[in-house]
């Protein structure tokens, strides 16, 4: 930055001789300037600050014929600012510079900005930030506990708004062509289980590298960003996803295990058993016919029940069954609840994800603004 600094001598007493013919002020060199009495302000919350140097410092002292003096100087400074990173990567971040006297109080130095204030090069550019324009300006006097008084102190106000671009193209978008991928396993069969858990375990590795990676770009908080939610939204995501394939896939299990414990009856005489009387009922169980005595018990007119010499029927097996695959009484088709829970997961987890990303966006602009 260039610093330029003007006040009022009066008690100087200038000759004309120093001054050339036509002009109406003098460039003083270093050793006459540190003579004069001079302003002493800081920067009360930088870190750095020091004027550049090559082969001597960059500064300018000036002196009119008026009295005014004039001093400039090419400086450097690292600035502290306070960031909030709440609504990263859509924060906007407000980064004061005070300008305050170090030793003559507020009765003895008054601080004013110049008719230009703060002025930006207009090719200067930032590679993760827009410069809001106008800086703000402001003039006050602050009590400084450490000093004991008060003293007179300017304030120059940058606002710092994150480019979105970069993180759209860089992670909004990835994360999201990566969510939508998992949403391809609820189109792959049961027959296809190291495919369908590749894919799941895949996606959710990918985000977990693609999240870890950009937290190593802003510094540690506490607090939750905006972009932890949208990572967290991601990951369960693909966990729900994961977490329905082993769902189906128990339910799989169970019917397949509830379908082979079911015993085919072969009826031998239907004839006889509508009659009433005894027949023999040959069942197929553990690869051996046996054969067995049906007979009648009383039920309802019209009905025909029997039981073989092993006591009353055992319907839990069919009621088991039914928990996991019924018959559709429109169209008589066997339904297989995993593969119905599949059929609704390709509607159910894109729906949701969308309607997750409807809230995100329009809450974070909102805030943002």
């Amino acid at each position: 930055m260039f610093v330029h600094q003007r006040w009022l001598e009066s008690r100087l007493e200038i000759s004309d001789d120093i001054f050339e013919e036509g002009d109406d002020y003098v460039t003083l060199l270093p050793e006459f300037f540190d003579n004069l009495w001079q302003p002493d302000p800081y920067f009360l919350n930088s870190k750095i600050a020091e004027i550049a140097t090559l082969t001597h410092k960059f500064t300018s002292v000036t002196l009119y014929k008026n009295k005014t003096v004039r001093y400039a100087a090419r400086m450097h400074a690292i600035i502290a600012c306070q960031m909030e990173f709440q609504l990263y990567p859509m924060d906007i971040q407000v980064c004061p510079i005070y300008i305050e006297s170090f030793s003559s109080n507020n009765q003895k130095v008054k601080l004013r900005w110049s008719d230009s204030g703060v002025t930006l090069n207009p090719e200067l550019k930032l590679l993760q930030y827009n410069l809001g324009q106008p800086l703000e300006l402001e003039e006050s006097d602050g009590y400084m506990p450490e000093k004991v008084g008060n003293f007179s102190r300017l304030t120059v106000y940058f606002r710092f708004e994150r480019q979105i671009g970069h993180h759209l193209i860089q992670t909004f978008a990835p994360s999201s062509l990566v969510v939508m991928l998992s949403w391809f396993s609820f189109w792959l069969g049961l027959d296809a289980i190291p495919g369908r858990v590749t894919l799941l375990v895949t996606c959710m590795l990918t985000l977990v590298t693609m999240f870890t990676g950009l937290r190593a770009d802003i510094p540690p908080v506490a607090y939750v960003k905006a972009l932890d939610l949208w990572m967290a939204g991601c990951m369960v995501s693909v966990f729900a996803a994961l977490a329905e394939f082993v769902v189906v896939k128990v339910l799989d299990v169970q019917y397949q295990y509830q379908v082979n414990r079911i015993p085919k009856v072969l009826p031998m005489r239907i004839s006889n058993m509508e009659k009433g009387q005894c027949a023999t009922v040959a069942s197929w169980e553990g690869g051996a016919v046996r054969s067995r005595k049906a007979t009648q018990t009383p039920t309802t007119p019209g009905q025909t029940s029997l039981q073989g010499n092993g006591g009353p029927p055992k319907p839990a097996r069919r009621q088991s069954l039914l928990s996991v695959a019924w018959t559709d009484t429109d169209t008589g088709v066997e339904k297989i609840m995993w593969r119905e829970i599949d059929k609704v997961s390709r509607a159910v987890f894109p729906i949701l994800f969308f309607v997750f990303v409807l809230l995100y966006w329009p809450i974070l602009l909102m805030k943002s603004s």
